[in-house]
């Protein structure tokens, strides 16, 4: 997947500037589709020449004045296009998975403190998304339309910073074991 079409994605919730797609992304998206803030001004230029989005000006007191972002008609029948194909798999890309396999080649102690380090920031990752969770959807019950599916994509991300949790800590009893022994 590329940027842009998270980008769109974005936009359709909710117009904005550059710095302001940014932030959100730094606050939600950026959660599961990570960019920094110049990838994304880069992504905004090249979805303006493919006219997928048009930028107003608009006038600020004391401040130059700001483009807001919008999603065209060719941008929304696009984001149509992209959400019918089939999604690839995920691929998975773990640097600890590899450090792990090769723990036999150096210190034990450093590889289960890198495992003790990731397992707290899945943890802490997790209690984030949880946060978000009980401050933006206290009635899951009553989702439906663009909440339902901003809280399935938060649920997905709760569940998989479990996973990673339940994962090292399978790790670190494992690894503990076999120094001991």
């Amino acid at each position: 997947m590329s940027l842009e079409y998270a980008i769109l994605v974005s936009l359709q919730e909710r117009a904005g500037s550059g710095y302001e797609l940014a932030r959100r992304f730094d606050k939600s998206i950026g959660y599961f589709w990570g960019a920094s803030h110049q990838q994304i001004y880069r992504s905004l230029k090249r979805m303006v020449e493919l006219g997928w989005v048009s930028a107003d000006e608009v006038a600020q007191e004391k401040r130059p004045d700001k483009k807001v972002y919008r999603v065209s008609d060719s941008g929304t029948a696009e984001l149509a296009r992209w959400l019918a194909e089939p999604a690839d798999p995920p691929t998975v890309r773990n640097e600890l998975s590899v450090k792990i396999r090769g723990a036999s080649y150096g210190e034990i102690e450093q590889v289960l403190a890198e495992v003790r380090r990731h397992r707290t920031l899945h943890a802490e990752r997790r209690a984030v998304y949880q946060a978000i969770e009980q401050r933006d959807f206290p009635d899951r019950t009553r989702l439906s339309g663009q909440p339902l599916h901003q809280f399935l994509v938060l649920s997905g991300g709760i569940r998989t910073e479990q996973s990673m949790v339940d994962w090292c800590d399978e790790v670190i009893a494992a690894l503990e074991a076999d120094a001991g022994s």
